[in-house]
């Protein structure tokens, strides 16, 4: 019956039109944890997020891929369950459970029915309070990753992301690949997830958000129940990272017949007073798809590759402004001059006002499409909340960019894009390219 009810729910929240508006609502529990919540009692379903600031950029000196390990064994076992009892136990209650980290953040994503919620609840508090960390459980999901090490070691994508972040970032935690190496994620030990968990999962940097079947004073006890035994704090977050942007191009020999490259200037942070006008140039240069001009001027006219983009990034501890592309070898050198070309053109003559307006239209109107379910729903709520936005941003943010101007985004393309400092990493055997 449970399942039953489980699927019934799912395809109802598929089915479900994008929100018009959604009404949020500050808890604080009892015990002091705040969390936004989107009460929805129309379908017996909640979905709960949780984030902890610091993620993989809290991993001690010398023992990267521990907090990517730690995250990993969450749900192998814990308080009195091994990973096979833990996992039917979840299944029996028909909830679903997901833990994720990255540079920034451990993630825990949380689906349940009402009818079990309490049951949900302490099935996740067990793994989120007192992981086993059994040393069967350890030695398999460290076969897991060293297999995903062994695998970014050969593609040419992933050697390009590490290749880039060690250059720009250096000794900063970013400048290391979040999974750590083979040998670094051979050496670690138990008690390293033991420090890397009492680290990384405390309440000083926990964010919270739910949609679905519960009220405001139902969800501060569940809280309390679920996270009042953690930490109150964690390991020191890192200090700001300083990347290092020379305007260089770095090539790493790499026997494929397509060069692979990242490239990359300073970003801004989202609280920049000119974060809007930049995300709408972003959009029109290339954040735009095939209506964006690096994929117009270098796949359509010249045919150099078949995709482009560029996207800001909004670290805890830096802001990029990066993109990617794909060329073959005989090619890549002119994908790349063409770039650069993209940007100069761009800063020294704007945009127009036909794509600034294509550009709104497009990102007003897309924007309620991603509010498609409950899950979703509190994904983004707790990104907001991670990123100091207020409350009521969701209502707010496409009168935020309908109110950018044509003279603010030529001002910021002025101001802002850097071809002096677009610094390129390219894997393959390119032409016409050396260090």
């Amino acid at each position: 019956m449970i399942r039953f009810v489980l699927a019934f729910a799912a395809t109802l929240l598929l089915a479900l039109p994008a929100r018009a508006g959604i009404e949020i609502e500050e808890v604080t529990s009892p015990g002091g944890i705040t969390a936004w919540l989107v009460e929805e009692r129309s379908i017996p379903f909640v979905a709960l997020e949780l984030r902890f600031r610091g993620g993989g950029s809290l991993d001690a000196p010398g023992k990267r891929g521990a907090t990517s390990l730690m995250t990993g064994l969450l749900e192998e076992g814990a308080g009195d369950m091994d990973a096979r009892e833990f996992a039917r136990a979840s299944e029996r209650l028909a909830a679903s459970f997901r833990y994720d980290v990255n540079d920034d953040a451990v993630s825990v994503s949380a689906k349940f029915l009402t009818e079990t919620r309490d049951d949900a609840i302490a099935l996740l508090r067990e793994s989120l309070v007192d992981p086993r960390f059994d040393d069967d459980a350890i030695e398999r999901v460290r076969r897991q990753l060293l297999s995903l090490i062994r695998s970014d070691e050969k593609d040419p994508r992933a050697i390009a992301g590490r290749v880039f972040d060690a250059k720009i970032y250096g000794d900063h935690p970013y400048g290391t690949p979040l999974d750590g190496t083979a040998e670094s994620v051979s050496a670690l030990r138990r008690d390293d997830l033991v420090a890397a968990h009492r680290g990384a999962l405390a309440r000083d940097r926990l964010y919270v958000s739910a949609v679905g079947d519960i009220t405001g004073e139902e969800l501060g006890a569940l809280l309390d129940r679920l996270l009042g035994d953690l930490p109150e704090s964690g390991a020191d977050l890192p200090g700001p990272a300083e990347p290092r942007l020379d305007g260089g191009i770095e090539v790493v020999d790499f026997d494929t017949p397509q060069s692979v490259v990242q490239f990359a200037q300073p970003g801004l942070d989202f609280d920049h007073p000119d974060y809007f006008a930049t995300y709408i140039l972003n959009h029109i240069l290339g954040g735009g798809g095939f209506e964006s001009r690096l994929m117009n001027e270098i796949r359509e006219k010249r045919g150099l590759t078949y995709g482009i983009y560029s996207y800001l990034v909004d670290k805890d501890q830096a802001d990029l402004w990066m993109g990617s592309v794909a060329s073959s070898n005989e090619r890549v050198a002119e994908a790349i001059e063409a770039v650069r070309e993209e940007w100069v053109r761009a800063r020294d003559e704007g945009v127009t006002e036909e794509e600034l307006e294509q550009a709104k239209t497009y990102l007003t109107g897309s924007y309620p499409l991603r509010f498609d379910g409950n899950g979703p729903i509190a994904r983004i709520m707790v990104a907001m909340q991670m990123s100091d936005m207020p409350i009521d941003y969701i209502e707010t943010r496409n009168d935020r960019v309908n109110a950018v101007t044509l003279d603010d985004v030529n001002r910021v393309a002025k101001e802002r894009l850097d071809p002096e400092r677009l610094s390129f990493v390219v894997v393959g055997r390119p032409q016409g390219l050396s260090n």
